[in-house]
């Protein structure tokens, strides 16, 4: 008999999935929760297993292409001792008949209705278009759209995130009216500002976010030698992040200079015991984390967000931790870190670093960060001004350890210096907040406050 494999839904929002590469080629064996293909959404990047074992028979997905979730991606022809433990495909709940909504191909017709739309968002005939006046209702989990049968308008709706949504409502723009500039015709917030910007209001349709400016110049003259290479999923999710951060917050940057005797000194007398107890190695990386969080408990604004015009105070503080793959960058979060040690932090950073290179992180391990440290200092960068990562509020950037020659009490000696760079929302957050925020994480790490380091 033959298994479904199928495009999973890695987190509660995320409508579709990109499949970025096929581990296994059709007639290869495989095995039961060996990875067969790779996938890329808003959230992860990750390897997908096979849910039996058996012979990969058909690839119904090639590698670019993005799909909503449940979607059929391959078959796997298997026997019923192989397939032990396996949902038969006769009597898995029944997927969608829909064709896969293809990135820049339409959605098929359905043999079930489409979910009804708000009468609001569907104009009289002859009439302008309106856009709906009341806030929708509740919006229906991806995967009980498609197996609905939805469209891929439908689809569409969904994709677009709850800020995106809640921009739209305010400025009563219909959604569905807006062109789509991301993959698979998703409406981002730079569609419904561009829309914004352009003078399309409810009363008349948006146009295309593309349409409203007049077309770039490429970058190259005819004849000239380059190489074009398209984005990869993860590079275009990137570029519209780091695009809306720039838009949303008002970005202000301060930088301290900190001497770091303290933690080297620490670090070389607890190096070996620390290793042998928690088995990793005592790296710099959490003792940033650590007096990152002690600032953070200090003041709470910083570890906030802002949704309108209310302030969330987070009362756990989740710190994500950026890394830098050969592909791109993800930023796995430790969560509820005011509750872990220095050796529980460094537990979190090595585990999830390595599994963020491995492709084998959780969408919930990528999510629900309220503070962010990243760290270009390891390629030998002084400083940076990192980009807000949204939605939070403020985001701290570690520079190179460099020794360098100071001033100590009226003589001259050689440190190891580092650079703090805060980059700050200062819709929220005052200069004077942020100072104070990084003169406590300089103070703890100068002073070497880690009484629990073994």
């Amino acid at each position: 008999m033959r298994v479904d494999v199928i495009m999973p839904q890695m987190g509660e929002s995320i409508a579709e999935g990109t499949l970025t590469r096929w581990l296994r080629k059709p007639g290869e064996k495989v095995s039961r929760d060996e990875p067969i293909f790779e996938i890329s959404t808003d959230k992860v990047d990750a390897e997908i297993p096979s849910p039996a074992a058996g012979v990969l028979a058909e690839v119904r997905v090639k590698e670019g292409e993005t799909v909503p979730v449940n979607t059929v991606v391959a078959q796997i022809e298997t026997d019923a001792t192989a397939a032990a433990g396996v949902v038969p495909r006769a009597a898995a709940p029944a997927p969608s008949t829909s064709q896969p909504v293809l990135r820049g191909e339409p959605a098929r017709p359905a043999p079930a209705p489409a979910p009804a739309r708000p009468a609001a968002s569907v104009p009289a005939p002859g009439a302008p278009p309106r856009a709906a006046t009341a806030p929708p209702g509740p919006t229906p989990r991806a995967s009980a759209l498609v197996a609905g049968g939805a469209t891929a308008e439908d689809l569409r709706r969904v994709r677009s995130s709850p800020v995106v949504r809640k921009i739209a409502r305010e400025h009563n723009l219909d959604i569905a009216r807006i062109g789509g500039t991301g993959i698979g015709g998703r409406v981002t917030k730079r569609d419904v500002l561009a829309a914004l910007e352009s003078g399309a209001g409810g009363a008349r349709a948006a146009a295309p976010a593309s349409s409203s400016s007049p077309a770039a110049s490429p970058a190259y003259a005819p004849g000239e030698r380059v190489s074009i290479v398209p984005m990869t999923a993860m590079r275009k999710k990137i570029a519209e992040h780091m695009v809306m951060s720039r838009r949303t917050s008002a970005h202000v940057a301060t930088v301290f200079e900190v001497d770091m005797l303290r933690v080297a000194r620490l670090r070389e007398e607890h190096q070996k015991a620390f290793q042998e107890r928690h088995g990793v190695k005592l790296t710099v990386t959490p003792f940033f984390v650590k007096a990152a969080v002690e600032a953070l408990k200090a003041f709470p604004i910083v570890n906030a967000s802002i949704d309108g015009d209310n302030v969330v105070y987070k009362k756990d503080v989740n710190i994500g931790v950026a890394v830098a793959l050969d592909w791109g960058l993800i930023v796995p979060v430790i969560k509820n870190a005011d509750d872990k040690s220095l050796s529980g932090i460094a537990k979190a950073v090595t585990d999830l670093a390595d599994r963020a290179r491995g492709k084998r992180l959780t969408p919930d391990e990528v999510q629900g960060g309220t503070f962010t440290i990243t760290n270009p200092g390891i390629y030998g960068a002084l400083f940076g001004t990192p980009i807000i990562n949204q939605p939070q509020v403020a985001i701290m950037g570690v520079g190179a350890i460099n020794k360098q020659p100071v001033v100590v009490d009226d003589a001259i000696a050689i440190r190891p210096i580092v650079h703090l760079t805060l980059s700050f929302d200062h819709r929220l957050i005052d200069g004077a907040v942020a100072d104070q925020f990084m003169a406590h994480v300089k103070a703890t790490l100068q002073e070497g406050r880690f009484p629990e380091i073994v």
